[in-house]
């Protein structure tokens, strides 16, 4: 009679164990959701709408800016203020390249930054967290001037 004691004493934590493993990962689902997310921040800089822009950043940021960088979402959207303070945006950017942790935690969005003209002024690199189904927020952020040959 012990047999079924001693069963029941591995069964039921090995079905306690599947029931509250995470349930799997649509990365491709995912994968739309973050370059969904990009595309509507990025919108808020055409529209100049530096209220919205505020509401990507994740509260514990870090932008690179220069030399330096801006810690916190606060500091983020104080800097920030500026580039949208014109009529017309300075600059523009659309992922063009965005990959998603398998946890589906984390994600990493890059691409091209523009000048109103279209020209290719830079290149972004952002990562992403899921902060709730559906809710991305950045938290690392980083652009890059591009690097044009000299005319000669």
């Amino acid at each position: 009679m012990a047999r079924p004691h001693r069963f029941a004493l591995v069964l039921v934590p090995l079905l306690a164990a599947c029931a509250s493993a995470p349930a799997p990962v649509d990365l491709a689902q995912l994968r739309a959701e973050v370059i969904e997310t990009e595309t509507a921040f990025a919108q808020t800089m055409a529209r100049r709408d530096h209220p919205a822009f505020a509401t990507f950043i994740a509260e514990d940021a870090v932008f690179f800016n220069g030399a330096t960088s801006l810690r916190g979402r606060a500091a983020v959207v104080d800097a920030w203020r500026r580039w949208y303070s014109a009529p017309q945006a300075p600059f523009s950017w659309a992922p063009e390249r965005v990959e998603v942790l398998e946890t589906g935690s984390l994600a990493l969005s890059s691409g091209p930054v523009r000048d109103p003209q279209g020209k290719r002024i830079g290149s972004f690199s952002s990562i992403w967290r899921r902060e709730a189904p559906g809710a991305w927020r950045i938290v690392f952020d980083k652009g890059e001037n591009s690097c044009e040959p000299e005319a000669h």
